[in-house]
């Protein structure tokens, strides 16, 4: 048996422990196996759990249905609005941490509605390298994260995804629309959903993996492609669309980040305070 084999092996021992879980699904590429592999281990006794917010696009949490209603797969659906939790619109760097703190709460409270313990997260080996302090709150309301104990990186993740023949496998990463902010600038609805928009459109223009970063209060969209996507967006009529739209939607200025996407790129304010 190879090592990534023996580490599925040891996350679905892992879920044959418990009597129930319920699955903390956002429909991205880690949260979709780690919900694959508890339902199989525990059949129905393994319930995905969604939270519904102005920071998770409408687009994900359709896919997310979607995967439940083709699997079978008992979905419920909290209301966990971060803009409500106190402090979380100022953007201070523990935003995450505020966010997932009201998103586990609201999970802990319908588990519990349903008679399910045990609540399981879907961060990875890779997560550990990063400013991630939503660990923390993770960490304080005692939920489960799998996948790291089985020691599974994002590479390891996607090829068993790829095995199972799930529809993530090859899914860009996805965070949510909050993570578009740098440190400080305040987070409001009427920018989440210009950024929602924004990046709408340019999945609708067919790029893959997109990020659209505010800047100088909204004014100024920053925008990350995968390296390759570079040069199209750079090609004269798909400039004059693109700024066209993002003019439309109420950005000033449009950028294009020549050093394309990658991940926790804001995190780097962090370093300036």
């Amino acid at each position: 048996m190879s090592d990534i084999h023996e580490k599925l092996a040891a996350l679905t021992a892992r879920f044959r422990q418990l009597p129930a879980v319920a699955v903390a699904f956002s429909g991205g590429v880690d949260s979709t196996f780690l919900l694959k592999i508890a339902h199989d281990a525990l059949g129905a006794r393994a319930v995905a759990v969604t939270g519904r917010s102005l920071s998770f696009p409408e687009r994900e949490l359709n896919a997310a249905k979607k995967f439940c209603a083709d699997a079978q797969i008992r979905h419920l659906l909290v209301d966990a609005e971060e803009l409500a939790v106190e402090g979380f619109a100022d953007n201070p760097p523990e935003r995450c941490y505020l966010c997932k703190k009201e998103l586990f709460g609201q999970i802990q409270k319908v588990a519990a509605a349903n008679g399910i313990a045990a609540i399981a997260e879907a961060s990875n080996l890779d997560d550990e390298s990063d400013y991630r302090p939503g660990h923390r709150a993770i960490a304080e309301a005692g939920i489960l994260s799998p996948l790291r104990e089985a020691r599974l990186t994002k590479a390891e993740i996607r090829e068993l995804s790829r095995e199972l023949a799930l529809p993530t496998w090859d899914k860009p990463s996805f965070a949510c629309l909050a993570s578009r902010f740098p440190f400080g600038e305040k987070i409001s609805a009427e920018k989440l959903r210009q950024l929602d928009r924004a990046e709408q459109f340019l999945l609708d223009l067919g790029f893959r993996t997109v990020r659209v970063r505010l800047h100088e209060n909204g004014k100024l969209a920053r925008i990350e492609l995968d390296a390759g996507d570079i040069a199209r967006c750079a090609a004269a009529a798909m400039r004059q669309k693109i700024g066209d739209e993002f003019s439309r939607l109420g950005f000033t200025y449009i950028a294009l980040d020549l050093r394309g996407y990658r991940t926790g790129s804001m995190n780097a304010t962090l370093k300036d305070r």
